[in-house]
């Protein structure tokens, strides 16, 4: 897999890049951090949130062995119910 592959920016994200509206989420309470429901619900009103305010949200992660920025409402259910994920416990 080629590095442009592996690396998935969401058309949203890549539009609003350019005029700085962009708000970078980290994933890993969707999956390793909370319970469901709770994990998506939050996930989605924090993406609201930043909606409200004007800009982008673009959360990150490793799906399906790529680099996700920006994700869709089915990859961020996916890594609430830890379906296509790999999580590492210390």
């Amino acid at each position: 897999m080629s590095a442009e592959e592996n690396l998935r920016i969401s058309k949203e994200v890549a539009d609003a890049l350019p005029e700085g509206r962009v708000v970078a989420l980290e994933s890993s309470i969707i999956c390793q951090g909370m319970p469901w429901p709770q994990n998506i619900e939050t996930a989605l009103a924090a993406e609201e949130a930043i909606r409200r305010e004007g800009a982008v949200p673009a959360t990150t992660a490793v799906v399906d062995g790529g680099v996700r920025i920006g994700l869709d409402r089915s990859d961020l259910e996916a890594l609430a119910m830890c379906r296509g994920t790999t999580s590492v416990h210390g």
